[in-house]
């Protein structure tokens, strides 16, 4: 057996090992195998990353130009094209994600860090006309100071390409606490940014598991907080972080329906409907895990949704034959497998899967077959809870309204799909589902370009996009009289 990669923690510039001494394995959920030793950051430890992070901030990176910002963060875009397939295999190796998705999107976050970088430049402020024409007024934005990032163990870069970009385009230095059950990635994207040639101190890695995130956020010193993950860990943060007055942006979980009409491309369709679910092993938060089909056409739907889910093809995630890998770790594992067994016991119409995969090269991983649960009623666990996992609910609806009520009828509010030719109900369904983000005739597309987020139970602020950059800066205004005129101090300054 090869001998583990120990990682220290990243802070100031510097691989420190952490404070304790404490360490632990990462788990290949695809055998089980311990492959690294991950740093168990402390309270100690992460105070000083907070503390790097402040003075990067207060004594250079604030002062440092858009266009040199700019020119950093596109020397990191060209490093992670460079190591995508090497960045790619790490995390398939880390979290059981195929290694042809992880690959794609070590891509795709260089494309968001280049278009935040031309941002980096062009933050502008605006002259404010007021009543008085001897005052001059105007507002310009700023960038907050420290950001705490925190990620989810199911797309660890593609979670920080969805907020680390834009922290730094408007000026931000940053801390980044990822999942205790995928790391490395994180750690390896950090010797990228030191190679990229950012002061010391700009971003820090600290890793570990609860404990490090509470004392990130508890700690103070940050000026606001983005974490991705589950609604009841986003509640925690949100609790903990008022306490210090500290602003969150929360992408949390989804129950998101994808609607397919009776007009709609049933073969396009069909397949849009296993991409949101069986792609990432079910394992993201916009997974179209209720499928809303209009009678006329349940049946066909599936009917092909069945044929196709059998001939899935499950192995090792680094193989570009596979089509779906591992759970992650063994807790969410035994998590979605609790969820087939209750689906059952409510008396869903199992349609497809519904148990581990086990056979041959499967023996050791965390694989689940492909799961279609069919007849589903809205108000089953299954339709209700976020499962996080290869498992699919097929709900029948009769009419439009019906099926927006169905879809409307969850705490969730992060994704949507439509299926229909009909461009009148494109829009009509569009402004009526209750969701951040809606898709229509495609499922789980992504673009640097445009904002992403959910509603209710799914969080609140928005990710990329424009709506991104706004969420890392802040609005200074500063008003000037230019008269000679003594005033009575005690009037109103209209």
């Amino acid at each position: 057996m090869a001998a583990l990669t120990d990682w220290d923690l990243y802070i100031d510039g510097a691989w420190v090992p952490p404070s304790s001494g404490e360490r632990f394995p990462t788990l290949n959920p695809f055998n089980q195998q311990a492959w690294a030793t991950i740093s168990q950051a402390d309270e100690a430890d992460v105070a000083a990353a907070v503390a790097a992070a402040r003075r990067a901030f207060e004594h250079g990176w604030r002062q440092t130009s858009g266009l040199e910002r700019g020119r950093l963060m596109n020397r990191l875009a060209d490093l992670l094209e460079r190591d995508a397939d090497r960045m790619g295999t790490l995390e398939s190796t880390d979290n059981g994600k195929i290694v042809r998705e992880t690959r794609s999107q070590m891509k795709f976050v260089a494309r968001t860090f280049r278009f935040f970088a031309g941002y980096a430049d062009k933050i502008f402020g605006k002259v404010i006309p007021l009543d008085r024409r001897d005052m001059f007024d105007y507002a310009s934005m700023e960038p907050l100071g420290v950001i705490g990032i925190i990620t989810a163990w199911n797309s660890p870069i593609a979670l920080i390409g969805n907020k680390l970009p834009a922290a730094l385009a408007a000026g931000n230095s940053v801390v980044i606490k990822p999942s205790e059950h995928a790391s490395v990635t994180t750690l390896e994207f950090a010797k990228l940014v030191e190679e990229a040639g950012f002061p010391k101190g700009v971003v820090n890695v600290v890793t570990g598991d609860v404990r490090t995130g509470q004392a990130l956020v508890r700690g103070g010193g940050l000026n606001k907080i983005s974490f991705t993950g589950s609604s009841h860990g986003g509640r925690q943060i949100a609790s903990e972080a008022a306490l210090n007055l500290t602003p969150v942006v929360l992408e949390l979980g989804g129950k998101s329906p994808n609607i397919i009409f009776d007009d709609a491309d049933i073969p396009k369709a069909v397949a849009g409907a296993l991409a949101g679910i069986f792609a990432a092993t079910g394992q993201t938060c916009i997974a179209g895990s209720r499928l809303l089909v209009q009678r006329p056409v349940y049946d066909r739907v599936v009917e092909g949704l069945v044929a196709r889910a059998k001939t899935i093809k499950l192995g090792n995630p680094l193989d570009l034959a596979t089509e779906m890998g591992t759970a992650a770790n063994e807790p969410q594992f035994e998590r979605i497998l609790s969820f087939i067994r209750s689906a059952r016991d409510d008396g869903a119409e199992l349609l497809a899967g519904g148990d581990a995969a086990r056979e041959g090269e499967l023996k050791d991983g965390l694989f689940v077959q492909p799961t279609i649960f069919g007849n589903v009623s809205n108000d089953m666990k299954v339709a209700r809870e976020e499962i996080f996992g290869p498992v699919l609910s097929v709900i029948p609806f009769e009419t439009e309204e019906e099926a927006l009520a169905i879809a409307n009828d969850t705490n969730f509010g992060l994704a949507s799909g439509i299926w229909t030719e009909g461009l009148k109900r494109m829009h009509r369904v569009s402004r009526e589902l209750r969701a951040g983000m809606v898709w229509v005739n495609t499922y789980r597309a992504v673009a640097a370009q445009t904002p992403f987020g959910g509603v209710k139970d799914s969080g609140f602020g928005r990710e990329r996009g424009e709506e991104g950059l706004k969420e890392f800066l802040t609005t200074k205004n500063v008003m000037i009289n230019l008269s000679d005129d003594e005033r009575d101090p005690f009037a109103v300054q209209t």
